[in-house]
């Protein structure tokens, strides 16, 4: 490859780069609070149950966000969109770097949910337009960059707590980072990405941001068609199913599996390492279709839950991990594709904010899967819990094998 070659290439690629860069660091965010609910607890002596309020509020005000932000992009472009909430997220990161009341802590999660909410329904456009022949890979590399930034969080934390802090708490580091790296992001995704994407990305002929009647009803009219409606009730599905077993998947281990924490510790993680699927699903969607691949990724996500539930109790770690390291690979493999399909789906000049209501509903029913599982687990054990978590799955794959059957031009 030559030079020039390899240089155009790599500017290519900027807008990729920069926009799953971007997700790293929102799901960094996230998954940095439960892991500091320990060091937050001793910093503000507040109980558990006060800092599981606000992180749900953070959560709540991110799901929220999801059509509002696809609703701002139709109008106002993605990449407007993008960096204010990038900016938003870090100068909230910002506020917790010196001390202050908890009442700070609480109203900058809430911010920081609002700035991280504003990405994911917008980037999924921007980057399907950008890369319009390439969308599942491009999808691929986005979605897997940002899983590490949840596997990654963790650790930052544990290597946080050994750092000397001149402001307070070595906590403090964490947030004092991510808004250093989130203020660098909207600088360089403003000056870099408007020269690399569509104008429709970078500005609309919107002459107003409210959202009237008549536009509310072009995107409710989106699910008469059937296909479209199906498909948003499969990812529904898929979502209570997901949420449901990344919540509880270590805990079912202990109880149910009697494993111990170590060994359940690790299995959880594998659930998480086979997010580098994405890369080779969102490729395999762009050359062999995106519904063929996504009937096989919930089929193996629906067989794997089935090993995985009906040898809970008489096989080892080894099969128990296996099964479970498969069904994320089914789960992982389906999410970018999702994203494919839907926007392939969504009219060009309601995209952001139809992408935006699907993702309204199926994050709804991702929050209300803990709740489902956690409240059966204590009435009727967790066994008929994970077997509804296998049902819901097992629905979303049975929907994905009616539209592959009836897709046009078969």
């Amino acid at each position: 490859m030559s030079v020039t070659r390899a240089v155009r290439r790599a500017t290519e690629l900027d807008v990729l780069v920069l926009t799953a860069g971007i997700w790293f660091l929102a799901k960094f965010i996230r998954y940095a609070f439960p892991p500091l609910f320990g060091p937050l607890q001793e910093s503000y002596g507040v109980s558990n149950a006060v800092l599981g309020t606000a992180f749900t509020g953070f959560m709540l005000v991110y799901a929220a966000m999801q059509f509002p932000s696809g609703v701002l992009a139709d109008r106002l472009g993605s990449v407007t969109v993008i960096t204010a909430g990038v900016l938003v997220a870090a100068l909230a990161s910002l506020s917790l770097v010196v001390d202050s009341p908890f009442v700070v802590l609480a109203l900058a999660m809430l911010v920081m949910g609002a700035g991280t909410g504003a990405h994911k329904t917008v980037a999924v456009r921007l980057l399907s337009r950008t890369y319009p022949s390439r969308t599942g890979r491009a999808l691929g590399v986005f979605d897997t960059v940002g899983t590490f930034g949840g596997v990654i969080a963790p650790a930052a934390v544990v290597a946080a707590a050994g750092i000397a802090f001149a402001f307070g708490e070595s906590w403090r580091v964490i947030f004092l980072a991510a808004g250093t790296v989130g203020v660098g992001f909207a600088v360089a995704f403003w000056r870099r990405v408007p020269s690399r994407v569509p104008d429709g990305e970078t500005s609309s002929d919107a002459t107003t941001l409210a959202v009237g009647s008549d536009e509310l009803r072009r995107y409710a009219t989106l699910f008469l068609d059937w296909r479209f409606a199906v498909f948003a009730l499969l990812t529904v599905l898929f979502s209570f199913t997901y949420n449901g077993l990344v919540a509880f998947a270590p805990l079912y281990l202990t109880d149910e599996a009697q494993l111990t924490d170590a060994t359940a510790g690790l299995l959880y993680s594998g659930l998480f390492l086979a997010s580098l699927v994405q890369l080779v699903t969102g490729e395999l969607s762009d050359r062999l279709g995106r519904l063929p691949i996504i009937v096989a990724t919930l089929g193996l996500a629906t067989t794997s839950l089935v090993a995985f539930v009906s040898l809970t109790g008489t096989a080892g770690p080894v099969v128990l991990g296996t099964a479970l390291v498969a069904a994320g690979i089914g789960s992982h493999g389906f999410r970018p594709v999702r994203g494919a399909y839907l926007m392939s789906a969504i009219p060009d000049e309601v995209a952001a904010g139809g992408l935006g209501v699907v993702r309204t509903l199926l994050m709804a029913a991702g929050a209300i899967a803990p709740a489902v599982v956690g409240t059966m687990s204590e009435t009727v054990g967790f066994r008929p819990a994970f077997w509804l978590l296998t049902a819901s799955v097992g629905g979303a794959t049975l929907l994905a094998v009616v539209l592959l059957i009836a897709r046009p031009n078969r």
